[in-house]
């Protein structure tokens, strides 16, 4: 179980946080947590404003994944809220004999998703994978689990415990310190779960996850 930040290579554009708290209200809330054409591609207010693949965005990323885990083409790879595949695809160019799956609970985003990975997208929610046990040698969940309420949360992350081999890696909202937590407020959109690192890393304990973690900042 470690804190890495292995999407130190993820492009970050730099964050209107105070203009974003002015205008976000729970009915920009509400439309996004319905995951669909206005979260994915609506306005940037109840969601990406516009959410296509780019080479840019995590091709460096699966390589740090690819190297932290000693992934090959025999491994087999669950990304969690995969939404469109993007993450997957780019998994697929490094390793494409691996068997790569993913699952979101987003029906637009599967439509929309890389042709290449449709297929390998699964319409389901976290909390109840339908995969058996001990199944992949990596199962991945960045800014996916914090979305569902804390009771789902927690089950979603002993799902992660129940269909991983052993390796895991969640990222999820988070902050350190009162500044940082005024900004999430500010910043969240779909989060329903979310708390300081130390409140994550106790609940981690709760629910015996023993995986790898980080944390999404609004800063």
């Amino acid at each position: 179980m470690k804190e890495i930040n292995l999407l130190k290579d993820y492009p970050v554009s730099k964050r209107p946080i105070e203009e974003r708290g002015e205008q976000i209200t729970e009915k920009e809330r509400s439309i996004a947590r319905k995951f669909d054409k206005e979260y994915f591609d609506g306005d940037r207010l109840t969601g990406y404003g516009g959410y296509q693949y780019h080479p840019k965005f995590w091709t460096e990323t699966v390589k740090n994944f690819c190297s932290f885990y000693n992934l090959s083409n025999s491994s087999k790879i669950l990304d969690i809220g995969c939404a469109k595949g993007f993450m997957m695809y780019d998994l697929s160019l490094l390793l494409p004999d691996a068997e790569i799956k993913g699952i979101d609970i987003s029906a637009y985003a599967k439509k929309n998703s890389k042709i290449e990975m449709k297929e390998d997208i699964i319409l389901g929610n976290a909390n109840n994978l339908p995969f058996e046990d001990d199944y992949f040698d990596l199962v991945i969940a960045i800014n996916t689990l914090h979305n569902l309420p804390i009771i789902d949360c927690k089950q979603a992350f002993r799902e992660v415990s129940r269909v991983s081999k052993k390796n895991a890696f969640v990222m999820n909202d988070a902050w350190r310190d009162e500044k940082g937590k005024e900004s999430m407020l500010k910043w969240n959109l779909t989060a329903l779960t979310y708390m300081s690192c130390k409140d994550w890393e106790a609940l981690f304990k709760e629910v015996e996850y023993k995986g790898d973690y980080y944390w999404f900042f609004a800063e």
